[in-house]
């Protein structure tokens, strides 16, 4: 399981933040992070004024289980949601970065899901949208020395290199995986902004079909 739990006060800043990247499903995991980083917090749910949520892409899974879990606090609290992309999240482990950065994370079927970003002034620009693709697909658009992150760059390293070469520069192994602090500072700019998400009709951003609905579209 790849994900997490913050907990952002627009004072304080950063409070505490509980990072997994575990081979457990998140259903397993998820509400005893929860509990665990509120506590070690010193705080309630009724404390939390809005949830931030990653919407994806990334395990279809994984983003279910995140949506219904936020989607349920939201309901029993009565507290807003706000909706952050997983990619833009990700791409705030290298602000200030010199060359663009890109996110790459295990699509399966031999593909990532990636994008790319460029930091101008005081945040990223996107310049390749989300988007699920093969590596050498996706390399072979590159110019210059581009920064890589995420599990698919670790999956597909050696790709990356005979396509690259030295043009590819490799984040350090605690920036190779999203910040769950990076979603809650996102969501609170959002928040700030009453950006709120209509949580009844929230939905993760898949971008692809599952294989549960490939399979259910062939049969019609």
């Amino acid at each position: 399981m790849l994900g997490g739990v913050a907990v952002l006060d627009d004072q304080k800043g950063l409070i505490a933040e509980t990072r997994l990247n575990v081979k457990t499903t998140h259903s397993e995991r998820l509400m005893t992070v929860i509990d665990f980083t509120l506590s070690q917090s010193e705080m309630t749910m009724a404390d939390i004024d809005a949830f931030a949520l990653a919407t994806g892409p990334g395990s279809f899974t994984g983003l279910r289980i995140g949506l219904s879990t936020v989607k349920g606090l939201s309901y029993a609290t009565g507290k807003p949601v706000v909706e952050v992309p997983t990619l833009e999240a990700f791409a705030w482990n290298f602000p200030f970065s010199a060359f663009p950065v890109c996110l790459m994370l295990d699509a399966r079927k031999s593909e990532v899901y990636a994008a790319l970003f460029r930091w101008e002034e005081d945040g990223f620009r996107k310049e390749r949208g989300e988007m699920s693709v093969r590596p050498d697909l996706l390399l072979s658009g590159l110019s210059g020395r581009v920064l890589f992150a995420g599990e698919g760059v670790l999956l597909y390293k050696n790709i990356i290199l005979e396509v690259m070469g030295d043009r590819a520069l490799f984040a350090p192994s605690d920036k190779m995986v999203p910040s769950p602090a990076n979603v809650a500072a996102l969501g609170m700019a959002k928040a700030r902004a009453a950006e709120y998400a209509d949580v009844s009709g929230a939905v993760p951003f898949y971008i692809r079909k599952s294989e549960a609905e490939v399979k259910w579209s062939e049969k019609q």
